[in-house]
């Protein structure tokens, strides 16, 4: 059979054809995965608390400045942490917090403070106070911890109150608490999660007011 010679109209039209075909094929893909998307359910989302209703002693007229907390990867997130055994790190799948853990909690230590009538000496860094004192936090454990006993949630943060003229640590102490919760549940894991917390920094606050 002898070859049929194409024209170089066909080949275009025949490309033009294919790239119809193509797009069209790509922006039904698109339409699908944008449609399931919005399908999925959300995860539910938790916020944490500033203690109140409680007194911080301290006399002094200092000023103190708290800056954000450090934290390990696996903590900077807003994903809620559990360890299921010994060395071992998962998250909720049902749960996570309303930001990044570090920010959150920097954001409740400064209402703690100000819950205690120390609004007018406390602030952030860039709020333009020169500080006499800093207060440097470290989020050791966030995590809701299961053990033979049911889950618990442990919150532990290690606190240093720096002189800023000095730059030496005038202070240091960590901080525990550990709550049952009811379930590994989000709602009962969050719950027991911010009591911790809030338990840490009321004992926080009222240890770092003495000193300034």
């Amino acid at each position: 059979m002898s070859d049929v010679p194409v024209s170089r109209t066909a080949v275009l039209t025949q490309a033009a054809s294919l790239a119809r075909r193509l797009l069209a094929a790509s922006l039904f893909v698109g339409a699908a995965l944008s449609l399931a998307a919005c399908g999925s359910t959300p995860t539910p989302t938790y916020n944490l608390s500033a203690p109140g209703g409680f007194t911080a002693g301290g006399s002094g007229n200092g000023q103190l400045v708290v800056v954000a907390p450090t934290a390990l990867a696996v903590l900077n997130t807003d994903k809620i942490m559990v360890e299921p055994g010994a060395g071992q790190v998962a998250y909720l799948a049902d749960a996570q917090w309303s930001d990044n853990l570090p920010a959150l909690l920097h954001a409740r230590t400064i209402q703690a403070f100000e819950n205690a009538s120390k609004l007018r000496r406390v602030a952030r860094p860039g709020d333009g106070v020169n500080a006499d004192y800093t207060l440097v936090t470290d989020i050791r454990t966030f995590a809701l911890r299961i053990t033979d006993q049911g889950p618990v949630a442990v919150v532990e943060i290690s606190a240093k109150l720096i002189g800023t003229q000095s730059g030496r640590i005038l202070a240091a102490q960590v901080f525990r608490a550990a709550v049952p919760a009811a379930s590994s549940a989000g709602p009962a894991a969050t719950a027991a999660l911010d009591q911790a917390q809030e338990q840490v920094l009321v004992q926080m606050v009222r240890w770092a007011s003495t000193k300034f």
